[in-house]
């Protein structure tokens, strides 16, 4: 189940990767209070912001992990890339992490699960931590072969994901770059690596744990799956789609996560322009039969 352990050094760069957003995120409070966020900065960091999640729900999660599409190696290249740059480790280390989880979806063996614990106040409380961000720390690996072989034999995917450094760099200095470059200022390039690279990273991390944590404790489980996956509706949008867990894990393949009438998935729509495009086919979309089977079991479960 595990692969090789991550040496001190490697330890270090995970800490200061994830500990320096969050503490960028924490003194974005005060600062946009003193002395402001310009509407570059905002433009700047909601287009990051959309280009890296999409990257990891359309890439990173639906494509590489579970498959619900396929798609022509430009468009694989882009998004494993764009994944890379919400910081969240490698293709192949996040793909395999997931793959894992759903093998052991809140049973031992899960790297992220919050049930671990127990299920009083303070393990619960403990669980929602490992979670969040907790199992982050450890410095246990998920085993690629077993868990990603089909990406360690893809050369492509090999280059992207050898290339996470260069791509976390990128993800920092590029908003810094065109802030400077459009503002002709060097005041517009550090607020623009402040506020669309360390604080939209920042942000993007715990939409995305959160989806670990909260969507494993919180919300409506109108499907029947083996764990307890739920729906939670507040981050549907901010996730792209992602928040409607239970649904997902109802049906781990299906490109579609918001399946339900007025459940707003964006990921799903990006997948959908994709295929008009010509980008992206056998599309794995839900269908009315599959959907009501697994609605009858989770109400006879009930």
């Amino acid at each position: 189940m595990l692969g090789e352990r991550r040496t001190v050094a490697q330890q270090f760069i995970l800490k200061l990767f994830l500990l320096v957003p969050f503490a960028a995120l924490i003194a974005a409070v005060p600062l946009v209070w003193g002395w402001g966020l310009s509407v570059l900065d905002l433009v700047l960091a909601a287009s990051m912001y959309v280009i890296a999640t999409l990257g990891v729900t359309v890439g990173y999660h639906r494509y590489f992990t579970h498959g619900a599409f396929k798609a022509n190696r430009a468009v694989r290249i882009v998004l494993g890339i764009a994944g890379s740059f919400a910081v969240q480790g490698s293709v192949i280390f996040w793909v395999a992490s997931h793959r894992r989880h759903h093998a052991y979806a809140d049973r031992e063996g899960d790297p992220h699960s919050p049930w671990l614990f127990g299920t009083s106040p303070v393990a619960l409380l403990k669980g929602f931590w490992h979670a969040h961000m907790g199992w982050m720390f450890s410095r246990d690996v998920t085993n690629y072969q077993r868990f990603a072989p089909d990406l360690l034999r893809d050369k492509d995917v090999q280059i992207v994901h050898k290339l996470f450094g260069v791509w976390t760099i990128g993800s920092l200095l590029l908003p810094a770059l065109l802030g400077g470059l459009i503002s002709w200022s060097w005041w517009g390039a550090l607020t623009g690596f402040f506020w669309a690279g360390l604080v939209r990273i920042a942000f993007l991390h715990h939409v995305t744990w959160s989806i670990n944590s909260i969507c494993h404790m919180v919300g409506a489980r109108p499907f029947a799956s083996r764990d307890r996956a739920a729906n939670f509706w507040p981050l549907a949008i901010l996730s792209m789609g992602e928040s409607w867990h239970n649904s997902h894990h109802a049906d781990p393949t299906c490109a579609r996560h918001g399946v339900l009438r007025g459940q707003i998935d964006i990921a799903a729509r990006t997948i959908w322009i994709f295929e008009k495009l010509g980008w992206a086919w056998d599309v794995r979309w839900p269908t009315a039969e599959r959907l009501a089977r697994k609605r009858v079991s989770a109400e006879s479960a009930g």
